[in-house]
């Protein structure tokens, strides 16, 4: 054999290993990889909170968007226009809800607080804007404390 006629067989034997992984390609199941979404399981108080924000949004704002002072009672008014939620789902959505930086920031003297649907029900006092400020300040000693006591891995 001459090399005019080895090249052509490598250019031959070339064009079909190509073709047969053309072909392995579209006969091979294909693999899926799991989404981000269903590798990580989302909280079921963060599914409340969502399912809050659709139905009452001016009272439940999403971030970025600050958080309002909720009236005195709310969770007596979600219990009543949200039936569909358990007492419990209502309480830890509320509970995980008020209680953050976000939330306290907004507690400042005199601002409006809220009601579902968004409409003046009361005013933050002068006690409870010195709370929110004290809970404000003492928030990164807790979060120190805690990683203190449980590490991270």
């Amino acid at each position: 054999m001459g090399f005019e006629q080895l090249a052509t067989l490598k250019a031959e034997l070339a064009a079909q290993a190509e073709e047969a992984k053309r072909t392995a390609r579209a006969q091979a199941p294909r693999r899926t990889t799991p989404s981000a979404t269903a590798a990580t399981p989302v909280d079921p108080v963060v599914r409340t909170i969502g399912k809050l924000q659709q139905r009452f949004p001016l009272a439940f704002p999403k971030n970025p968007a600050p958080k309002v002072p909720l009236r005195i009672g709310i969770f007596a008014d979600l219990q009543a226009q949200a039936p569909d939620l358990s007492e419990a789902e209502l309480r830890d959505a509320l509970r995980t809800w008020c209680r953050g930086a976000r939330y306290w920031a907004c507690l400042t003297e005199g601002a409006p607080r809220v009601d579902l649907a968004g409409q003046a029900a009361g005013h933050v006092t002068a006690a409870e804007a010195s709370r929110g400020q004290q809970l404000r300040v003492g928030r990164p000693k807790q979060d120190a404390a805690r990683l203190k006591k449980h590490p991270p891995r």
